[in-house]
């Protein structure tokens, strides 16, 4: 078979580039090993990094989806490494990837702008659009405005890769379950290591605050993460439609939750999914919302008849944490001389003080930790009461944004928590495939973990808690937009 000189012409241009393109690469390559070994002899090693830079760059342009799915995998491994001004620290490397993706999205939006126009209208984008909007009002106004302004540039870094983008990504379901088992698989390994440095301590109470660390900074933390998953691997274990491999390792994923959960000490996360089988209960026997009210209703008015003796009854509480999980249980209320307890009474009052002098405005987001010393009452500080704000926050994400936010910025708050339960039951409700079913549920229940652990703690402002809670809110609204036949469909 005779070639045409055009065709002969043709594979010496394609012979040439390929020459040019293999010359590029070993003149590259040649340079950056001369620069390397320049720099190692210079003790400087940071130049190692640049083929990963370069990697992850070609991924935020190209494959983003790999870079939320990356910093999934991260959260949980991922430690706090430095400190700045007013106390604010960096989680690394997943908080600087977040605001690589808070970048990308800016830039998007400027020149490209291919967000689907169904995502902004949603109801739950809309809340949270008005979220950020109060935040960013009340930073205007705040008493520390550059660290009101930097609590919204991280809750911003938090919100828009686990909402806006992982919306997108949910399109897939294969990618929630991925998204799930890239957080579960590191925070095993996790638990692995927290297991061991808690045996060298022959599992002592005391200890199990703390032996998480550096992953997660204390017991309620971890506690709270634990949690979260727990209703999520339920339904991966016993759905039916997966493999048995699958549901044998979600099964074991299930059991290594359960033994770290047990082992933290966390109370408020126990109680938490108690309250989660408690409304799974109520939707298997499809308990009518009225009964619901009726008896939260009730509920109140007992405890506002009888609330001096019940607090009376409190006061005579005097368990103390212990190993024991009964008695652990019960101190949790200990109002008398439990001094973790003390201390968050002590807190929200303060944070009741704040909220009486500014209702509307609060001192602005982020700054409660600077503010609330001069709110505190002499008869309600503990051995654990500090006036330099060193010692977290207001440990809860209602009374927190009350003081900082004024009452709009608490009532946002629980509208998303609310909505998110509300939208949870209309998708398992329309949907007729049984997975979509099951995640709505799992992600709904590990969500009302948080929100009643909420009551007694915040970690928005971290990334170990905003990956996930952020996360399972936009599986439901992913599940909401692209998992419901249209009722067309539905007809057929």
């Amino acid at each position: 078979m005779q070639l045409s000189k055009d065709k002969i012409q043709e594979i010496r241009s394609y012979l040439a580039g390929e020459n040019v393109r293999f010359t590029l690469f070993y003149v590259i390559s040649g340079l950056f090993i001369l620069l390397n070994a320049y720099m190692v002899y210079r003790n400087v090693y940071y130049t190692l990094l640049l083929p990963l830079a370069l990697v992850i760059l070609y991924l935020f342009f190209y494959r983003v989806d790999y870079i939320l799915l990356l910093i999934t995998f991260f959260t949980p491994l991922a430690v706090n490494m430095t400190q700045f001004e007013f106390n604010v620290g960096i989680s690394m490397p997943t908080e600087p990837l977040m605001f690589g993706v808070l970048l990308l999205f800016v830039l998007k939006l400027l020149y490209q702008n291919n967000f689907e126009a169904k995502v902004w209208k949603h109801p739950m984008t809309i809340i949270i659009g008005l979220q950020f909007l109060w935040i960013f009002i009340t930073s205007i106004t705040s008493q520390y405005p550059l660290v009101s302004f930097k609590f919204l540039l991280a809750r911003l870094w938090f919100v828009i890769p686990f909402y806006i983008f992982a919306i997108h990504l949910f399109r897939k379901k294969q990618n929630i379950r991925l998204f799930v088992w890239l957080y579960a698989i590191p925070l095993v390994i996790v638990i692995i290591n927290t297991t061991y440095q808690h045996s060298l301590w022959a599992f002592d109470e005391n200890a199990g605050h703390w032996v998480m660390t550096p992953f997660y900074n204390d017991h309620t933390a971890y506690g709270a993460i634990l949690a979260l998953f727990v209703p999520v691997f339920v339904g991966f274990t016993f759905t039916q439609s997966y493999s048995r491999l699958v549901r044998f390792c979600a099964l074991g994923v299930l059991l290594f939750l359960l033994m770290a959960l047990y082992l933290s000490y966390c109370r408020a996360a126990w109680i938490s999914l108690v309250i989660a089988l408690s409304f799974y209960l109520v939707i298997l026997f499809r308990i009518k919302f009225k009964f619901i009210v009726f008896s939260l209703l009730i509920g109140g008015l007992i405890f506002y008849i009888f609330q001096f003796e019940i607090l009376d009854s409190l006061s005579k509480n005097k368990q103390g944490t212990s190993g024991n999980f009964m008695k652990h249980v019960q101190s949790m209320s200990n109002i008398s001389t439990d001094a973790s307890n003390l201390e968050r009474l002590n807190r929200w009052s303060s944070a009741i003080r704040m909220f009486r002098d500014r209702p509307v405005f609060g001192f602005g987001p982020g700054t409660y930790q600077f503010e609330y010393a001069p709110y505190q009452s002499s008869e309600e500080k503990t051995l654990i009461s500090t006036n330099a704000g060193d010692r977290g926050n207001s440990h809860s994400e209602y009374i927190g944004p009350l003081a900082e936010e004024g009452l709009p910025g608490t009532l946002l708050v629980i509208a998303v928590f609310i909505y998110s339960i509300v939208l949870a039951m209309r998708v398992y409700r329309r949907s007729a495939n049984k997975e979509v079913r099951m995640l709505t549920l799992a992600a709904m229940l590990g969500l009302i973990t948080y929100y009643f652990h909420g009551l007694m703690n915040n970690f928005l402002d971290s990334d170990k808690a905003s990956v996930p809670v952020w996360g399972f809110i936009a599986i439901l609204v992913a599940c909401d937009l692209y998992h419901i036949p249209s009722r067309e469909k539905q007809e057929e």
